[in-house]
C-alpha cells in the first residue's frame, strides 16, 4: 500500500505494472482510494475451493456449543460489535451488549477463510503420518506404545514427507524431497473496465504456467503488452555482459573493432587476414589490393620510363650507326654501350615494381632493381677512374697508367657489377623470393578502410641492402668527379660525369625522407613504389641526359665537328692538358670552340684527335 502511494505521489500513474505474491492475492485493502495506481497488477493465489461442509459447521457455532475454542469469543465480539459483558460496555460509545441470539452470516457478514482447505488438509497430513508411524513402530496395538510415549520429530517429519492422500477439495495431497506441496496457484490481474474494478483471473499454475493473454488488460483499457524487463535485447553485434548478482539483467556492449560476436555473452577477434562484417555477427575476407595499372601512381612513372626506353634505344641507335665516328670512338664504346645497358634496366625496372608480384616478378625484382643502377654507376665509376689516373700520372711521368685499355676498363666494369650479383645470390639462398600478401600494412583503426596488400617479401631494410651497393657505387663516382674537375671539360667526360653525379645524389637525397617518412602512411605502398621507380628514372634520365644528348646531337645536327683532327703524341696532349689548366682554366679553348690539345684517341698506336670532344676510352 505504501508503494502505491509513494508512485501516486511520484506522479507515476500507468508507469509500473506491480507483480504480486499471495500477500497481495486480491485484497481490497492494499489498493483502497488508489485503484489506478495498481491497474494492470498481476497477483497470485493458492488454488483453492470452498468446503460447503465447513460453512455448514462454522455457521452453526454459538457461544454455547464452542466453548473448547478459547479465542471464540473474542471473534464473537469483533464479528458482531458487541460485548459480552456489561461492565465492558461504555455508555455514549454505541456498542451494544451481547446477546447471545447473534448468528455468523445472519447478523453479519460471512466469506469463507481462503485458507481453510490447506487448513483442513494439513490437519490430515499429520493425521496419516502419525496413523502411519503407529502401524509401523505398535503394528497391532490399540493407542500409543513405547516407541511413541517420546515422538521423535525428526521421524515424524519424515512420515509427514511420504503421506499421499486426496484432499478435502479432490486434488492430491503430497510432498517433494523439500517438503513443499505441489504449486496450485491463480493467477489474477487487478482490472479498470468502465469505472469498474475487479481482480480478473488470467491464469493458473500447475506444473506449469497456464496464461490467457487475450483475458489481460492493461492501465488505459491498452491491449497492447507493455515492456516489463530489466533490460533491452542486445542488437546484433552486441554481447550481453550481465549485472553482479542479478542475472536477469545486462548491459550491452559492442563488439567493436576487429571483433565479432561469438555468442551471446562472447566477442571474439577476427583471424587476421578476415574483418569483422557490417553487423560485427561474422568476419568477411579483407580486400587485397595491388598498384593496378590505370592508377594515377602508376601512370606517371611508366609514362617516365616508356619516353626513357625510347631515347635510350634512340641514343643507341644512333651510336651503332655512327659507331666509327669520331664523336662515338671518343666516347668510349664499349664503356658505353655498357652504361646504356644500365640506364635501359633502370627504366625497365617500373615494369617491374608495377606488375603483379608473384614468385618470377618478385625474383626479377630482387635481380634487376639494384642490376640498372649497379651497371650505370659502375661504368661511370670506371670512367672517372680512368680520367683520374691518367692525369695524375700526367704530372709525375708521361708513361700510361696501367688498366686504362678498353678490355681493362671492361673487366674493371664487370667486376664491379659481379659483387651486386653475388650479393643476390646469397639473397636467394638465405630467403627465396616469394609473393605474400601483407595485412598488417593498411590495417587502420577502422575495419571497413582495413586492405591486404599483395607485394613482394621485400623490407625497406632489404630494400636498403639492395641499393646500398649501388650507393655506394654513387658516392665513389661522385668523389673521383671532385677530383677530377680541374681537368679541362675538352679533354674529356669528367665534368659532365661530375654534374650527372651532383644532380643524382641531389635525387637521392630528396629520395630517402619521402621513401621512410610514409610508412606509416595509409598510401605507403603507393606512395614508397612511386617514389622509388620515379626517382630511378630520373638517375637515369640524369646519366643519358648530360653524357648522351650532347654527342648525339652534335652528331646529327653538327656532323662537321664529328671529323678527325691532328695527331699529337701522348706527352704533348699530357702536357697541354696540365699547363692549359695550371695556367689558364679557359685557355683549353679556341675562339672557334677546338682545343689546344688532345688525348689520346688510343694508347697503342698513339693516335689523338684534336676537337671539342675528349679522347676514346676517357
Amino acid at each position: 500500500r505504501r508503494l502505491l502511494q509513494a508512485a501516486k505521489k511520484a506522479n507515476q500513474t500507468g508507469h509500473f505494472i506491480w507483480v504480486g505474491s499471495d500477500s497481495w492475492g486480491s485484497k481490497i485493502s492494499p489498493i483502497l482510494n488508489q485503484e489506478e495506481m495498481a491497474e494492470g497488477a498481476v497477483t497470485i493465489l493458492p488454488k483453492r475451493q470452498s468446503i460447503k461442509g465447513f460453512d455448514r459447521y462454522f455457521i452453526s457455532r454459538t457461544l454455547e456449543n464452542n466453548r473448547r475454542n478459547i479465542w471464540f469469543a473474542e471473534f464473537w465480539e469483533n464479528n458482531f460489535q458487541c460485548k459480552l459483558s456489561r461492565h465492558a460496555v461504555k455508555k455514549g460509545s454505541g456498542i451494544k451488549k451481547c446477546t447471545n441470539h447473534e448468528r455468523i452470516g445472519k447478523d453479519s457478514s460471512y466469506e469463507q477463510e481462503g485458507k481453510v482447505q490447506f487448513v483442513i488438509d494439513a490437519v490430515y497430513s499429520m493425521a496419516h503420518a502419525l496413523h502411519n508411524m503407529h502401524k509401523d513402530l505398535c503394528p497391532g496395538k490399540v493407542g500409543l506404545c513405547s516407541k511413541m510415549d517420546t515422538i521423535n520429530g525428526t521421524l515424524l517429519l519424515k512420515y509427514i514427507r511420504n503421506v499421499n492422500f486426496t484432499g478435502i477439495a479432490g486434488t492430491p495431497v503430497v510432498f517433494n524431497v523439500n517438503g513443499d506441496a505441489p504449486g496450485r496457484y491463480e493467477i489474477y490481474q487487478y482490472q479498470i473496465v468502465n469505472n469498474i474494478t475487479e481482480y480478473k483471473i488470467i491464469g493458473h499454475w500447475t506444473d506449469q504456467l497456464h496464461l490467457d493473454t487475450n483475458e489481460m488488460q492493461w492501465p488505459g483499457e491498452s491491449q497492447e503488452v507493455p515492456s516489463s524487463i530489466c533490460s533491452q535485447p542486445c542488437r546484433p553485434g552486441q554481447r550481453k555482459k550481465t549485472v553482479k548478482g542479478i542475472p536477469c539483467c545486462w548491459h550491452c556492449e559492442n563488439c567493436d573493432g576487429y571483433q565479432y560476436q561469438a555468442d551471446t555473452y562472447t566477442c571474439k577477434m577476427c583471424h587476421f587476414d578476415l574483418r569483422p562484417n557490417a553487423n560485427h555477427t561474422g568476419c568477411d575476407a579483407i580486400p587485397v589490393v595491388k598498384l593496378e595499372w590505370s592508377s594515377p601512381w602508376a601512370v606517371i612513372p611508366v609514362l617516365i620510363a616508356v619516353l626513357g626506353i625510347m631515347a635510350t634505344v634512340f641514343v643507341v641507335a644512333t651510336f651503332i650507326r655512327y659507331n666509327d665516328t669520331p664523336i662515338v670512338k671518343a666516347s668510349g664504346r664499349e664503356l658505353s654501350y655498357v652504361l646504356l645497358t644500365g640506364i635501359f634496366l633502370c627504366y625497365a625496372t617500373t615494369f617491374l615494381m608495377i606488375s603483379t608480384p608473384d614468385v618470377v616478378i618478385c625474383s626479377l625484382r630482387r635481380i634487376f632493381l639494384g642490376l640498372g643502377m649497379s651497371i650505370s654507376y659502375a661504368a661511370l665509376l670506371t670512367k672517372t677512374n680512368r680520367i683520374y689516373r691518367i692525369f695524375e700520372q700526367g704530372k709525375m711521368s708521361v708513361s700510361a697508367p696501367r688498366f686504362i685499355s678498353p678490355a681493362s676498363q671492361l673487366v674493371i666494369t664487370f667486376s664491379l657489377i659481379s659483387v651486386q650479383l653475388l650479393g643476390v645470390c646469397i639473397w636467394f639462398g638465405v630467403d627465396p623470393s616469394q609473393a605474400i600478401i601483407d595485412y598488417e600494412d593498411q590495417r587502420t583503426a577502422n575495419p571497413k578502410m582495413a586492405r591486404g596488400v599483395l607485394k613482394c617479401d621485400i623490407s625497406d631494410l632489404s630494400l636498403i641492402c639492395l641499393l646500398g651497393y649501388s650507393m655506394l657505387l654513387m658516392v665513389t663516382c661522385t668523389v673521383y668527379a671532385i677530383k677530377t674537375r680541374g681537368v679541362p671539360e675538352t679533354f674529356n667526360e669528367a665534368k659532365p660525369i661530375g654534374f650527372t653525379m651532383y644532380t643524382t645524389c641531389i635525387v637521392w637525397l630528396a629520395f630517402i625522407p619521402i621513401f621512410f617518412g610514409t610508412s606509416q602512411s595509409a598510401e605507403k605502398m603507393y606512395i614508397q613504389t612511386t617514389t622509388l621507380t620515379i626517382s630511378v628514372s630520373l638517375s637515369a634520365s640524369v646519366s643519358l641526359g648530360m653524357l648522351y644528348m650532347p654527342k648525339v646531337y652534335v652528331v646529327l645536327f653538327h656532323p662537321e665537328q664529328n671529323v678527325p683532327k691532328r695527331k699529337r703524341s701522348l706527352k704533348a696532349v699530357v702536357t697541354a692538358a696540365t699547363m692549359s689548366n695550371k695556367f689558364n682554366p679557359k685557355g683549353g679553348l679556341r675562339p672557334n670552340g677546338e682545343a689546344k690539345s688532345e688525348l689520346c684517341e688510343s694508347l697503342e698506336t698513339q693516335d689523338c684527335v684534336e676537337g671539342g670532344e675528349p679522347c676514346e676510352g676517357l
